[in-house]
Protein backbone atom coordinates (compact mmCIF):
# COMPACT_ATOMS: atom_id res chain seq x y z
CA UNK A 1 0.00 0.00 0.00
CA UNK A 2 1.19 3.32 -0.50
CA UNK A 3 3.10 4.93 2.11
CA UNK A 4 0.98 8.32 0.93
CA UNK A 5 -2.00 7.51 2.21
CA UNK A 6 -2.98 6.65 5.66
CA UNK A 7 -5.50 5.10 6.87
CA UNK A 8 -7.02 4.43 10.16
CA UNK A 9 -10.46 2.63 10.95
CA UNK A 10 -12.27 2.88 14.89
CA UNK A 11 -15.40 1.02 14.67
CA UNK A 12 -17.27 0.64 11.61
CA UNK A 13 -15.36 4.18 10.46
CA UNK A 14 -13.13 4.36 8.11
CA UNK A 15 -10.82 7.35 7.63
CA UNK A 16 -8.68 8.05 4.94
CA UNK A 17 -5.67 10.60 4.88
CA UNK A 18 -3.98 12.02 1.10
CA UNK A 19 -0.66 12.62 2.11
CA UNK A 20 1.68 13.68 -0.53
CA UNK A 21 2.94 17.06 0.56
CA UNK A 22 3.10 19.08 -0.72
CA UNK A 23 -0.46 19.49 -2.99
CA UNK A 24 -1.83 15.99 -1.99
CA UNK A 25 -2.03 15.64 -5.77
CA UNK A 26 -2.46 11.95 -7.31
CA UNK A 27 -0.61 9.83 -9.56
CA UNK A 28 -1.19 6.63 -11.07
CA UNK A 29 0.29 4.23 -8.33
CA UNK A 30 -1.73 6.78 -5.17
CA UNK A 31 -5.06 6.33 -7.45
CA UNK A 32 -4.57 2.43 -7.20
CA UNK A 33 -3.73 2.48 -3.90
CA UNK A 34 -7.06 4.23 -3.25
CA UNK A 35 -9.07 2.46 -5.34
CA UNK A 36 -8.04 -0.77 -3.42
CA UNK A 37 -8.58 0.93 -0.06
CA UNK A 38 -12.18 1.73 -1.05
CA UNK A 39 -12.54 -1.55 -2.37
CA UNK A 40 -11.74 -3.33 0.83
CA UNK A 41 -13.78 -0.61 2.60
CA UNK A 42 -17.24 -1.80 0.13
CA UNK A 43 -16.50 -5.52 0.75
CA UNK A 44 -15.90 -5.34 4.58
CA UNK A 45 -19.22 -6.08 6.31
CA UNK A 46 -17.55 -4.74 9.76
CA UNK A 47 -16.82 -1.04 7.77
CA UNK A 48 -20.57 1.15 7.59
CA UNK A 49 -18.99 4.94 6.61
CA UNK A 50 -15.65 6.30 5.06
CA UNK A 51 -14.14 9.65 5.70
CA UNK A 52 -11.91 10.94 3.05
CA UNK A 53 -9.52 14.16 3.65
CA UNK A 54 -5.97 15.21 2.28
CA UNK A 55 -3.28 15.69 4.96
CA UNK A 56 -1.75 19.05 6.16
CA UNK A 57 -3.44 22.41 6.68
CA UNK A 58 -3.67 24.00 2.64
CA UNK A 59 -4.75 21.01 0.37
CA UNK A 60 -7.82 18.67 0.65
CA UNK A 61 -6.18 17.37 -2.93
CA UNK A 62 -4.76 19.50 -5.84
CA UNK A 63 -6.50 16.42 -8.08
CA UNK A 64 -4.33 15.16 -11.06
CA UNK A 65 0.00 15.14 -10.76
CA UNK A 66 1.44 17.06 -13.36
CA UNK A 67 5.15 16.60 -12.44
CA UNK A 68 4.16 12.84 -12.44
CA UNK A 69 2.46 13.26 -16.19
CA UNK A 70 5.40 15.05 -16.99
CA UNK A 71 7.87 12.44 -16.23
CA UNK A 72 5.54 9.91 -17.87
CA UNK A 73 2.54 8.92 -16.24
CA UNK A 74 -0.21 8.61 -18.78
CA UNK A 75 -3.44 10.95 -18.35
CA UNK A 76 -5.15 7.54 -19.68
CA UNK A 77 -3.42 5.53 -17.47
CA UNK A 78 -4.16 2.47 -14.90
CA UNK A 79 -5.80 4.47 -12.54
CA UNK A 80 -7.10 1.15 -10.61
CA UNK A 81 -10.31 -0.48 -9.70
CA UNK A 82 -11.75 2.34 -8.76
CA UNK A 83 -10.85 5.06 -11.61
CA UNK A 84 -9.03 8.37 -10.58
CA UNK A 85 -8.67 8.51 -6.58
CA UNK A 86 -10.56 4.95 -6.20
CA UNK A 87 -13.64 6.35 -6.01
CA UNK A 88 -15.76 7.74 -8.91
CA UNK A 89 -15.66 4.34 -10.54
CA UNK A 90 -15.57 1.79 -8.20
CA UNK A 91 -18.84 -0.49 -8.58
CA UNK A 92 -21.68 -0.99 -6.23
CA UNK A 93 -20.10 1.31 -3.33
CA UNK A 94 -23.70 1.32 -1.65
CA UNK A 95 -21.90 2.75 1.87
CA UNK A 96 -22.01 6.59 3.01
CA UNK A 97 -18.65 8.52 1.86
CA UNK A 98 -17.60 11.53 3.71
CA UNK A 99 -15.67 14.25 2.45
CA UNK A 100 -13.71 16.47 4.83
CA UNK A 101 -12.22 19.43 2.63
CA UNK A 102 -9.66 20.84 4.84
CA UNK A 103 -7.97 23.07 1.93
CA UNK A 104 -7.81 23.97 -1.53
CA UNK A 105 -9.61 21.34 -3.37
CA UNK A 106 -9.36 21.87 -7.39
CA UNK A 107 -8.93 19.63 -10.38
CA UNK A 108 -9.06 15.74 -9.87
CA UNK A 109 -9.71 16.53 -5.96
CA UNK A 110 -13.06 18.17 -6.49
CA UNK A 111 -14.14 15.38 -8.03
CA UNK A 112 -13.17 13.29 -5.21
CA UNK A 113 -15.06 15.10 -3.05
CA UNK A 114 -18.09 14.63 -5.85
CA UNK A 115 -17.71 11.49 -5.64
CA UNK A 116 -18.22 11.26 -1.88
CA UNK A 117 -21.85 11.62 -0.59
CA UNK A 118 -21.57 14.27 1.87
CA UNK A 119 -18.95 17.51 2.09
CA UNK A 120 -17.79 19.58 5.03
CA UNK A 121 -15.52 22.14 4.59
CA UNK A 122 -12.96 24.37 6.44
CA UNK A 123 -13.80 27.97 6.37
CA UNK A 124 -10.30 28.69 4.24
CA UNK A 125 -11.56 25.90 1.24
CA UNK A 126 -11.63 27.22 -1.76
CA UNK A 127 -12.88 25.01 -5.31
CA UNK A 128 -11.68 25.40 -8.98
CA UNK A 129 -11.74 23.09 -11.92
CA UNK A 130 -8.33 24.35 -13.59
CA UNK A 131 -7.67 21.97 -16.56
CA UNK A 132 -9.09 24.31 -19.02
CA UNK A 133 -5.69 26.36 -18.52
CA UNK A 134 -3.53 23.43 -19.03
CA UNK A 135 -5.33 22.14 -22.08
CA UNK A 136 -7.38 19.21 -20.65
CA UNK A 137 -10.83 18.55 -19.91
CA UNK A 138 -12.08 17.62 -16.31
CA UNK A 139 -14.04 14.50 -17.42
CA UNK A 140 -15.59 13.07 -14.46
CA UNK A 141 -16.69 17.05 -13.36
CA UNK A 142 -17.86 17.92 -16.64
CA UNK A 143 -20.30 14.78 -16.38
CA UNK A 144 -21.41 15.36 -12.30
CA UNK A 145 -21.23 19.14 -11.62
CA UNK A 146 -24.30 20.47 -14.33
CA UNK A 147 -26.35 17.88 -11.98
CA UNK A 148 -25.28 19.14 -8.95
CA UNK A 149 -25.43 22.60 -9.07
CA UNK A 150 -27.30 25.18 -11.72
CA UNK A 151 -26.29 24.52 -15.21
CA UNK A 152 -24.70 27.63 -16.05
CA UNK A 153 -22.48 27.91 -12.82
CA UNK A 154 -20.87 24.98 -13.57
CA UNK A 155 -20.11 25.63 -17.44
CA UNK A 156 -18.60 28.91 -15.57
CA UNK A 157 -16.24 27.20 -13.58
CA UNK A 158 -15.38 24.23 -16.44
CA UNK A 159 -15.12 26.92 -19.26
CA UNK A 160 -13.28 29.29 -17.23
CA UNK A 161 -11.14 27.99 -14.65
CA UNK A 162 -12.56 30.40 -11.78
CA UNK A 163 -11.98 29.70 -8.30
CA UNK A 164 -14.77 29.39 -5.80
CA UNK A 165 -14.57 30.81 -2.71
CA UNK A 166 -16.14 28.16 0.94
CA UNK A 167 -19.29 30.36 0.66
CA UNK A 168 -19.97 30.19 -2.69
CA UNK A 169 -19.61 26.65 -2.90
CA UNK A 170 -22.09 26.10 0.03
CA UNK A 171 -24.42 28.58 -2.12
CA UNK A 172 -24.64 26.49 -5.29
CA UNK A 173 -25.22 23.85 -2.67
CA UNK A 174 -22.24 21.53 -3.45
CA UNK A 175 -20.86 21.86 0.27
CA UNK A 176 -22.81 20.55 2.85
CA UNK A 177 -21.12 22.81 6.11
CA UNK A 178 -18.82 25.05 6.48
CA UNK A 179 -17.11 25.10 9.27
CA UNK A 180 -13.37 26.50 11.60
CA UNK A 181 -10.45 24.39 10.06
CA UNK A 182 -10.39 23.12 13.87
CA UNK A 183 -13.46 21.41 13.82
CA UNK A 184 -13.69 19.62 10.24
CA UNK A 185 -12.70 16.16 10.57
CA UNK A 186 -14.30 16.59 14.45
CA UNK A 187 -17.85 17.14 12.74
CA UNK A 188 -16.70 14.51 9.69
CA UNK A 189 -16.34 11.80 12.84
CA UNK A 190 -19.68 13.06 14.30
CA UNK A 191 -21.56 12.51 10.97
CA UNK A 192 -20.02 9.22 10.26
CA UNK A 193 -20.94 7.92 14.13
CA UNK A 194 -24.50 9.04 13.24
CA UNK A 195 -24.53 7.13 10.12
CA UNK A 196 -22.25 4.22 11.30
CA UNK A 197 -25.75 4.11 13.88
CA UNK A 198 -27.97 3.59 10.96
CA UNK A 199 -29.49 0.43 8.81
CA UNK A 200 -26.82 -0.43 6.54
CA UNK A 201 -29.21 -2.39 4.09
CA UNK A 202 -31.88 1.08 3.61
CA UNK A 203 -27.78 2.97 3.13
CA UNK A 204 -27.19 0.56 0.40
CA UNK A 205 -30.65 0.62 -0.72
CA UNK A 206 -30.65 4.23 -1.07
CA UNK A 207 -27.06 4.60 -3.04
CA UNK A 208 -28.01 2.42 -5.50
CA UNK A 209 -31.73 4.06 -6.12
CA UNK A 210 -30.20 7.15 -6.96
CA UNK A 211 -27.02 6.35 -8.68
CA UNK A 212 -29.27 4.01 -10.95
CA UNK A 213 -32.42 6.51 -11.11
CA UNK A 214 -30.09 9.19 -12.79
CA UNK A 215 -30.45 7.60 -15.69
CA UNK A 216 -33.98 6.53 -16.08
CA UNK A 217 -37.38 8.01 -16.20
CA UNK A 218 -38.89 8.31 -12.79
CA UNK A 219 -41.63 6.00 -12.97
CA UNK A 220 -39.05 2.91 -14.77
CA UNK A 221 -37.32 3.78 -11.54
CA UNK A 222 -40.19 2.95 -9.37
CA UNK A 223 -41.13 0.46 -11.44
CA UNK A 224 -38.03 -1.21 -10.38
CA UNK A 225 -38.58 -0.46 -6.63
CA UNK A 226 -41.70 -1.72 -6.46
CA UNK A 227 -40.62 -4.96 -8.39
CA UNK A 228 -37.58 -5.71 -6.44
CA UNK A 229 -35.29 -5.29 -9.10
CA UNK A 230 -32.30 -3.52 -7.62
CA UNK A 231 -30.84 -5.92 -5.68
CA UNK A 232 -30.35 -4.09 -2.70
CA UNK A 233 -34.27 -3.37 -2.36
CA UNK A 234 -34.86 -6.65 -2.61
CA UNK A 235 -32.39 -7.72 0.06
CA UNK A 236 -34.31 -4.55 2.11
CA UNK A 237 -37.05 -5.98 1.47
CA UNK A 238 -36.39 -9.79 2.79
CA UNK A 239 -34.11 -8.49 5.74
CA UNK A 240 -34.48 -9.00 9.83
CA UNK A 241 -33.53 -4.82 9.86
CA UNK A 242 -37.12 -4.79 7.34
CA UNK A 243 -39.13 -5.87 10.78
CA UNK A 244 -36.90 -4.76 12.78
CA UNK A 245 -37.39 -1.11 12.04
CA UNK A 246 -41.28 -2.18 11.87
CA UNK A 247 -40.95 -3.72 15.47
CA UNK A 248 -38.95 -0.73 17.03
CA UNK A 249 -41.49 1.91 15.97
CA UNK A 250 -44.14 -0.58 17.49
CA UNK A 251 -42.88 -0.73 20.38
CA UNK A 252 -41.60 2.49 20.94
CA UNK A 253 -37.99 2.01 21.16
CA UNK A 254 -34.70 2.50 19.17
CA UNK A 255 -33.79 0.02 16.28
CA UNK A 256 -30.78 -2.31 16.62
CA UNK A 257 -29.79 -2.74 13.07
CA UNK A 258 -27.97 -5.84 12.06
CA UNK A 259 -27.14 -5.27 8.44
CA UNK A 260 -29.29 -8.84 7.75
Amino acid sequence: MSECIRTRHDGGVLEVVIDRPKANAIDLATSRALGLIFQNFRDDPELRVAIVTGGGEKFFCAGWDLKAAASGDAVDGDYGVGGFGGLQELRDLNKPIIAAVNGICCGGGLELALSADLIVAAEHASFALPEIRSGTVADAASIKLPKRIPYHIAMDMLLTGRWLDVHEAHRWGFVNEILPADRVMERAWELARLLESGPPLVYAAIKEIVREAEGSTFQTAMNKITKRQFATVDRLYSSEDQLEGARAFAEKRSPIWKGQ
